[in-house]
């Protein structure tokens, strides 16, 4: 392969599993993600802001959003949802995917809610009276690395 070739051939990389207690530290080290949840019994994604309280993800969200319904619909026993937060170089392909699987319930008590009023600031220019938190039940997440030809000889 002549030289001006090799520009289009990708390195290799090699993709190494976190631990829950690392892939938790890197989510909550970032601040956007991706909420997955299902309407008219399809997956749903939307891209939203967080922040990590006690293990948990809060995010918050306006009455008629349909989050909000799907969560209050659910009631008690909550809504399951993935969440998934990474940050990845566009040019090296290094970084870091998480992706939390469990349960979304609204949050409906006055002080917690006030508490991540106070916590997170929406980043779009619209009224957020509701939150909602996410408690992890499965939490996976990979580390994107150059791959060390001497290190798997």
């Amino acid at each position: 392969m002549a030289d001006d070739d090799r520009s289009n051939v990708p390195e290799t990389h090699r993709s190494v599993e976190l631990d829950g207690v690392e892939a938790l530290r890197l989510l909550g080290s970032v601040s956007l993600g991706r909420i997955v949840f299902t309407r008219h019994a399809l997956p749903t994604v939307r891209p939203v802001n967080h922040v990590l309280v006690d293990g948990d993800i809060v995010i918050r969200t306006h009455g008629d959003a349909a989050l909000t319904r799907y969560t209050h619909q659910t009631g008690g026993e909550g809504a399951v949802v993935a969440y998934e937060a990474d940050d990845i170089d566009p040019d090296t392909h290094l970084g870091w995917s998480v992706v939390v699987t469990g349960y979304a319930r609204l949050v409906t008590e006055p002080d917690e809610l006030a508490r991540y009023r106070a916590l997170l600031r929406p980043w779009v220019s619209q009224r957020m009276d509701h939150a909602v938190r996410i408690s992890p039940d499965l939490i996976t997440g990979v580390r994107l690395t150059p791959h060390d030809p001497a290190s798997s000889a």
